[in-house]
């Protein structure tokens, strides 16, 4: 198994611990005035989600994790399963709601999306940064309500709810920003 040596740290490593896959988050050099440098880092479980601090010596090293980054493809969800296609080898991945998290607000059928493996087995999931979708049910807006800051709430196609400005309504197209799940603009057909 490959392994990194502290003169290799760097953030954004991907690193394992006891048996799970880190994310390297944060990592500063430290040389005390006497004594050996030291490497102090902050890693996240990518399975937990959880947060840790560790400190090594200069000269220490860290295995390496067995992810891989592909490119899937959203083709159904079922019960409380999503069902991905590896776009490459056509293999199929299941992920469980908690592994998808909130990202199933943006997911439509057919969508190209970047999955993470870790031993050859689905780990997390991230739709594209920008998703159109269709305004499925809205409130009416209210006459003469033309602030630019006034939103309401719709209900778009995938059945997650958002916040959106007034003048939206149903059957109109909207691009969302899925990082923040922001309304960003209306879109034309």
């Amino acid at each position: 198994m490959a392994s990194y040596n502290t003169s290799e740290f760097r953030k954004g490593l991907k690193v394992q611990l006891d048996g799970d896959p880190y994310l390297m988050i944060e990592c500063n050099f430290v040389k005390p005035g006497k004594g050996q440098a030291m490497y102090k880092c902050r890693l996240r479980n990518l399975i937990r989600n959880t947060v840790l601090d560790r400190t090594y010596k200069s000269g220490d090293s860290i295995e390496a994790a067995d992810i891989e980054e592909i490119a899937a493809q959203y083709l159904y969800r079922q019960g409380d399963q999503f069902v991905f296609m590896d776009d490459e080898t056509f293999e199929q991945y299941e992920l469980t709601a908690a592994q998808v998290d909130d990202a199933w607000k943006y997911l439509k059928e057919g969508m190209k999306c970047s999955m993470i493996l870790f031993n050859g087995g689905p780990l997390t999931l991230t739709p594209p940064n920008h998703v159109v979708l269709k305004v499925e049910y809205c409130e009416p807006g209210a006459k003469g309500n033309t602030a630019s800051n006034v939103t309401k709430p719709v209900t778009v196609e995938t059945g997650a709810e958002m916040s959106c400005p007034s003048f939206v309504e149903v059957g109109d197209l909207i691009r969302v920003d899925t990082r923040t799940g922001e309304y960003i603009e209306r879109v034309k057909e």
